[in-house]
């Protein structure tokens, strides 16, 4: 894959994504899909209430469309653009149903919690069943060290417990107006290089062209959003870069280029225990963005901070990937 190749798929995917959009967008409005703010959020966010949600299904589709025509092209479609858009598609689809519950049928919480974590473990089954099927690598390394061992039959539980671990944190992750568009940028295009310097051409293909959408959804989705990605998105690209990581066998390099997905969440079951034990909180509210909101932080602020720590932890993350 040539460095032109690179460009057009992220341009392709970006381009796709900014001509859906301004039609998409009026669309949900008329529907009235806009999203509801919980009561419990800071008070500053119930001006977004009615902001048009499921805004995921543009970028989603920009993606597929863009990787099957570069794919077609450049590579082939094999195992593993397979897997990707499994996971993509059925993780977004989970996401639509939530929010579909929540805008159209007015049930705020939308999926109850048994009942999505049901459907993520059973894409998170098919994953690993057609994974295994192709005779991919179940082993697993730790970054700047010599021990890699091949976890056999409990690589299963390892896949369902990242991709079900990492579609939630980039969920929660998705609280401010382009916090997780930005964010998901960096890291898939982190990913993207490791990829492309191990020849993983259709791995690679699909992290630029995630890379590309999610850019021309940010147009939409920076302050103030026109459009929210909704669970649709947040749970699909999740899912999708806890699968490239595992493509990759660079499993545990997504703690690190991942780190501000591993902190949001970290913070939620920090705050949670606390709570449950103490009775105290150690955030002023969870997940971390709202933190540093109720803080005195501008949103902006908060997302520019957030997208920085993300660019330095991607490039830490690309460094010692080299080394594996």
């Amino acid at each position: 894959m040539l460095e032109r190749d690179v460009f057009l798929t992220m341009f392709m995917a970006f381009f796709i994504t900014v001509i859906i959009a301004p039609m998409f967008i009026p669309f949900l409005r008329r529907l009235k899909f806009g999203q509801s703010i919980r009561e419990e959020g800071p008070e500053s966010h119930q001006k977004k209430s009615g902001t048009p949600t499921m805004g995921g299904l543009v970028f989603l589709l920009a993606i597929i469309i863009t990787v099957l025509f570069m794919t077609q092209i450049y590579a082939k479609v094999g195992a593993e653009t397979v897997l990707l858009l499994l996971v993509t598609v059925g993780f977004g689809l989970l996401g639509f149903l939530d929010d579909f519950i929540k805008v159209v049928m007015k049930r705020n919480l939308g999926l109850t919690s048994k009942q999505k974590l049901a459907g993520q473990i059973v894409i998170s089954v098919l994953f690993y069943i057609i994974y295994t099927k192709n005779n991919l690598s179940t082993e697993l390394t730790i970054p700047l060290t010599d021990i890699s061992f091949d976890a056999g039959i409990l690589y299963a539980l390892f896949v369902i417990f990242w991709l079900v671990g990492f579609s939630n944190a980039v969920n929660l992750t998705d609280g401010l107006d382009g916090l997780v568009s930005g964010t998901a940028a960096i890291a898939f295009g982190a990913f993207a290089v490791l990829a492309w310097n191990q020849g993983l051409d259709e791995t690679a293909i699909f992290s630029f062209a995630v890379v590309g959408a999610v850019l021309g959804f940010l147009v939409f989705n920076a302050n103030p959003a026109k459009v929210f990605m909704g669970d649709t998105g947040s749970l699909a690209l999740g899912g999708a870069i806890a699968a490239i990581s595992i493509l990759t066998k660079s499993e545990f390099l997504l703690l690190i280029i991942g780190a501000v997905f591993v902190a949001e969440t970290l913070s939620v079951i920090i705050q949670v225990i606390s709570f449950k034990t103490t009775g105290k909180r150690v955030f002023r509210m969870s997940p971390l963005h709202h933190h540093f909101e109720l803080g005195g932080w501008s949103e902006w602020r908060v997302v520019v901070t957030f997208w920085t720590v993300g660019v330095l932890c991607a490039m830490i993350g690309i460094y010692i990937g080299a080394w594996i």
